[in-house]
């Protein structure tokens, strides 16, 4: 169980995705794009248009139930991507490396980046904008809802 969270902004996705795919752009032209579904589908749409990449496939390997970590399983392949050569895979975040090692046996030509790693999972990616704690949960804009809190001095009325 994490020990903290930490909370991507939106804003923050979407400048993280384009600070990867400027640092993407000298080692393209990619052919394609693979997103890792679900979490690597958002930031795959921001690279690709960045990149001006239209080829766009996605691999989904189930990992998480919850907070709690399974053992991986493939409910879908990226046919189109062949061995990855000349693809790029794209994915938020990689934590424990067991998806993306997953992914890298089945993809071995492609280049792997995502948005953020963790120290257990960092040295299975190519590339990546920011490195998060390994006790850290990552909170991703669609995992959440903003919601009404109240202003503190309504709370001391409530009190008297």
């Amino acid at each position: 169980m994490a020990t903290s969270y930490a909370t991507v902004t939106w804003d923050q996705l979407h400048r993280d995705a384009r600070q990867l795919a400027s640092t993407l752009m000298t080692r393209g032209p990619f052919r394609g794009i693979v997103a890792i579904t679900r979490g690597g589908m958002i930031p795959a749409a921001i690279i690709a248009r960045e990149l001006d990449c239209r080829l766009i496939d996605t691999i989904s390997v189930v990992t998480y139930d919850e907070e709690k970590m399974g053992e991986p399983s493939v409910v879908k392949n990226a046919d189109a991507a062949g061995d990855g050569e000349g693809f790029l895979i794209i994915d938020d975040l990689v934590d424990s490396g067991v998806t993306a090692q997953l992914v890298r046996k089945m993809l071995p030509k492609a280049v792997f980046a995502c948005l953020y790693a963790k120290p257990a999972g960092r040295p299975i990616t190519d590339i990546f904008v920011v490195e998060v704690p390994q006790d850290t949960w990552v909170l991703f804009p669609w995992d959440t809802a903003p919601l009404f809190i109240p202003p503190l001095a309504s709370k001391s009325v409530e009190k008297a």
